[in-house]
């Protein structure tokens, strides 16, 4: 058995086609931070052998689960996903497993922590911001600027960086034991994290598609957190 630690990665999923999917992306980020990924295929009991948890981007979720009714521009929804991954994600924050959410998988951590979103930023916020970007994914678009004493900025040693934004929903009021890691110039949030957890890491952007070594900083220190998580459950 690999002594490395073994990262559960949830797909995405199409009805239409009925498959999961996921970009290699996310794989290839966690592989060169030195884990093993492992697809999580939806069903009953929790994945004992995860030492880490990755919730992956994708479409929008469904507004009744945080307490709202949708919109226009509420875009399609994946009910599978949806009530796997916020189970799961309610049993991995209350084992302090240690969470990376990307974008989708930010929104994901905040709604299980019984936080809310915006349906739509630019309907709701009426920010000039553009947060979906035309331009290639690897290519970052607009600033974000880490919160004083958060994770980002210890790892970042940098007041903004320059990231890709390819999303229209967002953290709106932050889930129990959330806090703002980092928002972007219009004000909006853009990362969270777990104040009382050993690693509760949620961003917007998409970091996984960036080759810059901020991000892999980013995915460096989440394996890590995996790693010793692996260990502390080994003992006796």
């Amino acid at each position: 058995m690999s002594e490395k630690p073994l990262i559960g990665i949830t797909p995405d999923y199409s009805y239409e086609k009925r498959r999961f999917k996921i970009s290699e992306d996310y794989t290839n980020a966690i592989t060169k931070a030195g884990g093993v990924p492992v697809l999580l295929i939806p069903g009953e009991d929790f994945p004992e052998f995860i030492d880490g948890l990755l919730f992956s981007g994708g479409g929008d979720i469904n507004p009744l689960l945080f307490g709202e009714e949708p919109i226009w521009e509420n875009g399609e929804i994946s009910p599978l996903r949806d009530s796997y991954e916020l189970a799961l994600c309610k049993e991995a924050l209350a084992r302090d497993i240690p969470l990376l959410g990307i974008c989708r998988g930010m929104q994901i951590m905040n709604i299980a922590a019984g936080g809310g979103i915006y349906q739509d930023i630019a309907v709701q916020t009426g920010t000039t911001l553009k947060h979906s970007q035309q331009a290639p994914r690897p290519c970052g678009t607009h600033s974000v600027i880490p919160a004083e004493g958060s994770l980002l900025s210890r790892l970042w040693q940098a007041e903004k960086i320059i990231v890709n934004s390819v999303h229209h929903q967002a953290v709106s009021t932050l889930g129990n034991g959330m806090r703002v890691a980092a928002q972007s110039p219009d004000g909006l949030t853009e990362a969270i994290e777990g104040a009382e957890k050993s690693f509760v890491l949620g961003v917007q952007w998409h970091p996984e598609a960036m080759e810059a070594k901020e991000q892999d900083a980013l995915f460096a220190h989440f394996v890590q957190a995996a790693a010793h998580y692996r260990e502390r459950r080994r003992m006796p």
